[in-house]
């Protein structure tokens, strides 16, 4: 498949144009024009690229990948070095995040809510674009028995801030994969019992305690390994392209 063709049928999927991003969505890095071969994984990282070539891939699909706003604009060090192993080896980089995110059928939302079996109800921000969700629990359960389920699924420790009441128990839930820890006050106000995201910092703890809700950190890499696998696995099913997930370990 021509490479400019791949990027027009994750676009027509994805819908970048209609999403205010960090980052460009598509395209970030060309190589060659026929792609037979793509990797998929979280990060665009050097092992990930590393891999790539050692499979022939033709192209990389990546949830974060290159170019964020704010970052030094000079190719040197690291950067370069990932570039320059792209560009000497003719592999393409494409990149969704904000889009991969969000998505109703392949986002990392939407996978992390199929996973722990939450029955979606809709955005916690009142509009279908929102990247923050929220949907109730199959059957109601402590927090602790919610952590046990979130590390048999994602084969990650949670880390489980409880309110203070700690026998409440867990209906209705919110969720924002990656580093989504601060909707958790907007959870509060809408009355969910819990919020899930990839990320925690220091004031969640106490907004958790103070507030009364179950917050569960359950790691950036590991909710959002799923949204770009389901994407690959659409562009197999659909496109009949070769596609291989690979998981490029990430304890955060």
């Amino acid at each position: 498949m021509n490479n400019l063709k791949l990027e027009k049928i994750l676009n027509d999927k994805l819908s970048p144009q209609l999403i205010k991003d960090y980052a460009p969505n598509g395209l970030q890095v060309e190589g060659t024009e026929t792609i037979k071969r793509i990797v998929t994984g979280v990060t665009a990282s050097q092992a990930l690229i590393d891999k790539a070539i050692e499979l022939n891939a033709d192209a990389i699909l990546v949830h974060h990948g290159y170019f964020w706003k704010g970052e030094p604009e000079p190719i040197r060090g690291m950067k370069g070095k990932r570039i320059r192993s792209l560009i000497k080896n003719d592999i393409n980089l494409f990149g969704y995040h904000l889009p991969l995110d969000i998505h109703p059928q392949l986002g990392n939302n939407a996978e992390l809510a199929r996973l722990l079996e939450i029955e979606v109800e809709g955005g916690m921000e009142g509009h279908e674009q929102s990247v923050a969700m929220f949907g109730r629990l199959k059957q109601p359960m402590s927090g602790g028995e919610f952590a046990h389920k979130i590390n048999t699924v994602l084969n990650r420790q949670p880390l489980h801030i409880a309110p203070e009441d700690e026998s409440k128990l867990i209906e209705t839930i919110g969720w924002c994969t990656g580093g989504g820890q601060d909707y958790i006050e907007l959870a509060v106000k809408l009355g969910l019992d819990a919020f899930v995201s990839g990320e925690i910092s220091e004031r969640t703890t106490y907004t958790a305690r103070e507030m009364g809700v179950h917050y569960f950190a359950a790691g950036h890499h590991a909710t959002e390994r799923y949204g770009i696998k389901a994407l690959g696995e659409w562009l197999a099913q659909e496109h009949g392209l070769e596609v291989t997930f690979i998981d490029i370990n990430n304890p955060v």
